[in-house]
C-alpha cells in the first residue's frame, strides 16, 4: 500500500483497443452448447535436496533432486457431468552444473509398497547455486504448456483459418509463459501488480458486476518481443472491507504480433469467462484466497501435493541414498 492505496507497477508496454473503442462493461454471455469441455491445468514443484557433485572425472558443481507434478480437472461447463482428474503426471528429475557426468538416480526401497525414486539427469542453464531450482521450473512450466494446449482446441490466428470452433478450453492458473503451442488457453492471474490500464480506464475495474469484462485489448510489451489478448472479469462483488477491485481477474490469451485480427475463438472465450469463472470461483469460508483461486485448481494442488509423496519420506530416502554412496552411517 503506498499512501492508503493501492500500488502498482506502472506498465510500460502497448495497449490496442482490438475489440472495440467503446471501453465499456460487456454483459456475460450464455456457454455455446458446442463446448463440451473445460480443463483447469496447474503445476507444482518441489526441491526435494540440494547436492554438491562430484563425477568420476574429478569435475564437480551443484545440483538438487526435484520432483514437479502437473495436472489438470476435466469438467463439463454444462454441469452434466462430474468433474475428474486426469493427467496428473509426477516425474523426479536431477538438476545439475554444466559439465558433469551424471547417471539417472534410482532409489529403491526397502519396502516395495513405498515406490521407487527415479531421478532424470538434466543440464542446468549455468553453474550458479540456484540454476537446478531455475531448471526445475523451467521443465515443469514446459510440461504443462504442453498439456494445457495438447487438451484445448485450436485457435486459428489467420482470418482463412477454418479450424474447428471451440469445443475445449483450457484455464491455466497463472500468466501465460514459453510461446504458444496454438491450443485455446486461457491463464488467469490472481494478484495484481501492474496496472496495465490508464488512468481513465481503470475505473471501469471498480464498475464491473459479478460476470461482466471489459473490453478485448491487444497488449504488446518487453520491447515488443510478447503479445497478447488481455481482459478483466468480475469474480463476485467486493466486501465493504476489501479493496474496490478485490474480486476482479485479468485473463490473458497468446496473440499475434500484429494487432490486426481478433480471433472469433477468443472473443468466444471471453464472453464466456464472466460466467464460467463466477460458477468456479471458491468462497471465503473454504479458501482464504478467494475467489480468485478457483475450487478446481484447491483441488488439483491437494492431488499434485499426494501425487509427489511426503517430503519427509523422500528427504530420509535421499539422505540415506547418499550415505550408502558415501560409504558413511545414515
Amino acid at each position: 500500500m503506498e499512501g492508503g492505496q493501492l500500488g502498482l507497477k506502472r506498465f510500460e508496454g502497448e495497449l490496442i483497443d482490438i475489440e472495440t473503442p467503446r471501453w465499456a462493461a460487456v454483459a456475460p454471455r450464455p456457454i455455446p452448447a458446442r463446448l463440451g469441455t473445460v480443463y483447469v491445468v496447474d503445476g507444482k514443484r518441489r526441491m526435494e535436496s540440494r547436492v554438491f557433485i562430484e563425477d568420476g572425472d574429478g569435475a564437480a558443481g551443484m545440483g538438487g533432486f526435484g520432483a514437479y507434478v502437473v495436472g489438470a480437472v476435466e469438467l463439463c461447463p454444462h454441469g452434466t457431468r462430474p468433474a475428474t482428474l486426469r493427467e496428473v503426471r509426477a516425474q523426479r528429475l536431477l538438476a545439475h552444473a554444466p559439465g558433469l557426468r551424471v547417471d539417472p538416480c534410482l532409489l529403491s526401497p526397502r519396502d516395495p509398497h513405498t515406490g521407487r525414486l527415479q531421478y532424470a539427469p538434466v543440464v542446468a542453464d549455468s553453474a550458479e547455486p540456484l540454476a537446478p531450482l531455475h531448471k526445475l521450473q523451467q521443465v515443469m512450466l514446459a510440461a504443462e504448456q504442453e498439456l494445457s494446449h495438447g487438451l484445448a482446441s485450436r485457435v486459428p490466428f489467420d482470418e482463412e483459418d477454418d479450424r474447428e470452433a471451440l469445443t475445449a478450453l483450457t484455464i491455466q492458473d497463472g500468466t501465460l509463459r514459453s510461446q504458444n503451442l496454438g491450443g485455446a488457453v486461457v491463464g488467469c492471474v490472481k494478484t495484481m501488480q501492474t496496472q496495465y490500464l490508464p488512468p481513465d480506464r481503470a475505473g471501469l475495474l471498480t464498475d464491473l458486476k459479478p460476470g461482466e469484462r471489459t473490453p478485448i485489448l491487444h497488449m504488446r510489451y518487453e520491447n515488443n518481443r510478447i503479445t497478447r489478448f488481455i481482459w478483466y472479469v468480475r469474480l463476485c462483488e467486493a466486501a465493504f472491507y476489501q479493496h474496490p477491485m478485490s474480486g476482479v481477474m485479468r485473463l490473458e490469451m497468446y496473440a499475434p504480433e500484429e494487432p490486426d485480427f481478433l480471433p472469433p475463438i477468443v472473443r468466444t472465450v471471453a464472453n464466456v469467462s464472466g460466467p464460467l469463472l463466477c460458477r468456479l470461483a471458491s468462497q471465503p469460508y473454504k479458501d482464504p484466497r478467494a475467489p480468485q483461486n478457483l475450487i478446481p485448481t484447491a483441488a488439483l494442488e491437494h492431488a499434485m501435493t499426494r501425487a509427489m509423496g511426503s517430503a519427509d519420506l523422500v528427504t530420509r530416502r535421499l539422505r540415506a541414498h547418499i550415505a550408502r554412496e558415501l560409504g558413511v552411517a545414515s
